[in-house]
């Protein structure tokens, strides 16, 4: 059957297979099936934000990513704060060229690009999310300092020729890549000689033991409920940026910060612990009713033909990763907030 094709460039076939990658019972989940996902990561990735991107912009922010907060921080302050942390980490000054692997809607980007005043290059391999990035770029004002272009992540050097970048970022967008290794060494091939790589990563933590079926199972949930072929140890993130080349100047998982307010706290859907009254709404948006108001929804929707078909699906994928997504920080078995700063050796060096 051929797959329809939207205007704004998703494809519901791909929407309506995503849950098909993964056993309906978690716990049956085996190696063949994590490697058909390793392979046939676009299709993963594709049909998992052709159908959540607009569920994640409505629940969450225009910014895909988590971050720590201060007692009584807002939300969209957290996020951002998230951004020009990551962005005075590695340095970032006036006139760089940057590329955002992995750049979602460019949210993060154009908050970078307004915080360091660099020029940015945010990729993206779905056309869904290029074209909003594209809108709400241009509604910014930020064309002239953001782009956006379609590409695969494992083919950087392809695309962009080595040496073309002054610097690299991704935002818990890596997680995504067949192997740590390919991406990570696509991403030493386009940065200049001394350029450097900044990286918040999604990652399983030493606690975390795949022979215990509990981990296992929590590792999998991850993965099917955040379009993620197959979740990976911390320690092999980092041994995946020595191994490409890369030094490693700083490295930290930020969610061992001893935060009063955790990472994880807008998931949990608890309206008492929002810390500012805006928040309420947010919070509220992850809670049982807000959910049932969303998913009925959203199901209706798709009955209409407004959405396309397997959204409801997608959407039930969501619930199932905010419950492993708190369990796994609750336990420390999960982090998406491992913070790496590399760079690459100089002419003289190598």
């Amino acid at each position: 059957m051929v797959s329809t094709q939207y205007a704004d460039g998703r494809q519901e076939k791909r929407v309506e297979n995503y849950t098909k990658f993964w056993q309906k019972d978690l716990g049956k989940e085996g190696e063949v099936d994590n490697q058909n996902r390793v392979e046939s990561y676009t299709d993963v990735v594709n049909g998992y934000y052709d159908g959540a991107t607009e569920l994640y912009e409505y629940g969450w922010a225009q910014s895909f990513h988590f971050s720590r907060f201060y007692k009584g921080e807002a939300f969209a302050a957290s996020l951002a704060r998230h951004e020009h942390y990551l962005a005075a980490q590695m340095s970032l000054r006036p006139g760089m060229r940057v590329l955002d692997v992995g750049c979602g809607i460019g949210g993060p980007a154009r908050e970078i690009a307004r915080f360091a005043d660099v020029n940015i290059v945010g990729l993206n391999n779905n056309d869904f999310q290029v074209q909003r990035a594209r809108k709400y770029t241009k509604k910014a004002g930020l064309e002239d300092q953001v782009s956006f272009a379609k590409g695969d992540f494992m083919k950087l050097s392809e695309q962009f020729g080595e040496n073309s970048f002054d610097a690299v970022y991704a935002i818990e967008a890596t997680v995504h890549a067949p192997t740590w290794e390919g991406v990570y060494g696509e991403i030493m091939k386009v940065l200049k000689p001394g350029g450097v790589f900044g990286v918040y990563e999604w990652c399983m933590t030493d606690a975390w033991n795949p022979s215990i079926p509990a981990h296992k199972e929590l590792a999998h949930a991850i993965e099917f409920g955040n379009g993620i072929p197959e979740m990976r140890h911390l320690k092999k993130a980092r041994e995946a940026m020595v191994n490409v080349g890369f030094t490693i100047e700083h490295e930290e998982d930020l969610a061992e910060r001893p935060d009063e307010v955790p990472w994880y706290y807008p998931l949990e859907g608890d309206v008492w612990k929002a810390q500012t009254t805006w928040d309420y709404f947010t919070v509220w948006r992850m809670s049982w009713s807000g959910k049932l108001v969303s998913h009925t929804a959203i199901k209706f929707m798709e009955m209409l033909n407004l959405l396309p078909k397997g959204t409801y699906d997608v959407g039930e994928s969501l619930k199932v990763a905010a419950d492993a997504l708190v369990k796994g920080g609750q336990t420390k078995l999960f982090t998406p907030m491992y913070l790496a700063i590399c760079r690459k050796p100089t002419l003289s060096e190598c």
